[in-house]
């Protein structure tokens, strides 16, 4: 028999939507193990048909994207419901993701910045709109617009974490597939990745060479063949799951994190900032602090993806 399958985009880009798209043919393959009754993103479905669904009716519910709003936190809880297995697909389900930054900022920062203080913004009356507005009898509502983002495992329990921003279209071909063979590992597994960080497969000529020294991507033209880290650029390999077929590195950029930390890693952000920290070649706190403020923005840089995931979590307030 197929399995049911549900696709929701909560608070993403919509590339991890996309990256399922570019499983190219094997989108065919999708098709044949499974029978879709949610995808907002490619086919028109109504959220009253799920609800009608008795509870556990799903075999699978894929959701991308942080949980930002109330609509996301909604969904959300209703694909858990109705669904025997919640898979967190992407980045920004798995950790937040891009989306988790907001957390530097409290919602009325937020509010203020978009509709009030932007430079290319125009708005005399100071009007930020609101959750709920009646005209002429009638209703309009926006969902909550949250202080804090969220993890998709911090609202609902999830199974099985597909890591990426976006996966790898095959990781994600390869991960259904072992849903549809039975073959998945224990619950709380991350699934089609590796399990070795990405610097253990980078095929850059590594030295054991002290850094002396931070630059920015833009500043330098780096060496195709060294290793980032050791020519100063900061590189988040070293704390970062293999499995993304070393995209970006392969492209002449550094590692970012996306694929977030491996499963002894408690917070990612931290762990690259040990490692960063035992590489300097620098035993004096002057000399040190010299290096180190070659980085410009160290938290949005070592938590990039994972802010919302991490200890830090938010901004206190």
């Amino acid at each position: 028999m197929k399995l049911k399958f549900a696709i929701f985009w909560g608070a993403a880009c919509g590339g991890c939507g996309v990256a399922i798209l570019d499983t190219h043919e094997k989108i065919l393959d999708i098709a044949d193990m499974a029978d879709i009754y949610l995808w907002p993103l490619a086919m028109d479905f109504k959220f009253a048909d799920v609800e009608k669904m008795d509870d556990g009716y799903l075999d699978v519910a894929l959701y991308s994207g942080a949980v930002r709003n109330a609509e996301n936190e909604e969904i959300a809880l209703l694909l858990r419901r109705k669904s025997k297995v919640m898979v967190a697909l992407g980045a920004c389900a798995h950790l937040g993701g891009i989306p988790g930054l907001a957390n530097l900022y409290t919602r009325e920062d937020i509010l203020n910045r978009v509709y009030i203080d932007s430079e290319s913004t125009i708005n005399e009356e100071k009007i930020i709109p609101r959750e709920a507005w009646n005209e002429d009898g009638n209703d309009l509502e926006l969902p909550r617009f949250y202080n804090t983002v969220k993890t998709l495992d911090q609202v609902v329990d999830v199974e099985y974490y597909i890591p990426g921003c976006p996966p790898v279209p095959l990781q994600i071909f390869s991960a259904l597939t072992l849903i549809r063979d039975g073959m998945l590992p224990p619950p709380g597994s991350v699934i089609g990745a590796g399990d070795r960080s990405l610097c253990d497969q980078c095929e850059r000529v590594k030295e054991e060479k002290k850094i002396s020294g931070i630059k920015r991507i833009q500043q330098v033209i780096p060496d195709t063949k060294k290793c980032f880290l050791e020519q100063g650029l900061i590189c988040l390999g070293p704390v970062t799951r293999s499995g993304c077929g070393s995209r970006c590195i392969n492209s002449g950029v550094p590692c970012r994190g996306c694929y977030g930390p491996l499963d002894d890693v408690d917070d990612q952000g931290v762990k690259m900032l040990s490692a960063l920290a035992s590489s300097l070649d620098a035993k004096e706190e002057k000399e040190i602090d010299a290096i180190l403020d070659g980085i410009v923005d160290p938290l949005r840089t070592f938590h990039r993806f994972s802010l919302a995931a991490s200890m830090l979590r938010r901004k206190k307030v």
